[in-house]
């Protein structure tokens, strides 16, 4: 599959891949690759194709669509909580566990974890300070939200968002995996109060499938959720 490598600063580039995007960031030490693609393999040599630092991962979380390159690394930072999602497709790699708190810098661009279970149990966001953006993965997006099946929890989710609230002000652009890119903080909320809207019954859903399962769609116009039926 072809993609597509977009630089967005002098030292962040977003590499569009069928639907889903990773990122790299650079420091002055290190690069940081930020996912590893959804139909590649190759995202380490991507990587190393934009810099000549040194190349780490750290993954946001494990589903498929964010872990196809992760091979070509023996060993990548990721929340403990999503071995079991890694693991379910007999994966390989040594995983470096990562918490909320923890910092991840390449070199004078520190990036804070933050926790945010819900779309799958360790998944996190990653707070650039000094570029005021935060990495967002798939919880905040405009796009289609996945929640069903495995792993998905919708009151965890509502936590986590209600949970990002202790960084507002600290970010001006969100960088989410898929859909539309920047978007912004508030779409935090418009997300909250959707998903408990959702969870409450009050929310409209129709029927549906994708790859195979059957769904409930909840689209809000601003996004929408995928839930079981």
């Amino acid at each position: 599959m072809d993609t597509e490598i977009i630089r967005i600063n002098e030292n962040s580039w977003r590499i569009e891949d069928s639907g889903v995007r990773f990122f790299l960031l650079t420091g002055t030490d290190r690069a940081l690759l930020v996912d590893s693609g959804r139909n590649i393999d190759n995202a380490r040599e991507i990587a190393e194709s934009l810099t000549t630092l040194p190349v780490m991962l750290v993954n946001t979380h494990a589903d498929g669509d964010h872990v196809a390159g992760n091979g070509k690394f023996d060993a990548f930072y990721m929340h403990p909580d999503e071995e079991p999602n890694y693991r379910r497709g007999d994966r390989k790699g040594t995983i470096l566990p990562i918490r909320e708190g923890d910092v991840l810098d390449p070199g004078g661009r520190p990036l804070e974890v933050i926790h945010l279970p819900g779309h799958t149990p360790g998944s996190i966001a990653l707070l650039d300070r000094k570029n005021r953006v935060l990495i967002s993965g798939d919880p905040i997006q405009d796009g289609r939200i996945f929640m069903f099946g495995r792993f998905r929890n919708m009151p965890d989710y509502i936590r986590s968002l209600e949970h990002l609230r202790a960084w507002d002000g600290q970010f001006d652009e969100i960088w989410p995996s898929h859909a539309s890119f920047p978007v912004f903080p508030d779409l935090i909320e418009k997300l909250h109060d959707g998903a408990q809207a959702v969870l409450d019954g009050s929310a409209a859903g129709r029927p549906g499938e994708i790859y195979g399962n059957r769904i409930r769609e909840f689209d809000l116009g601003f996004a929408a959720f995928l839930c079981d039926p």
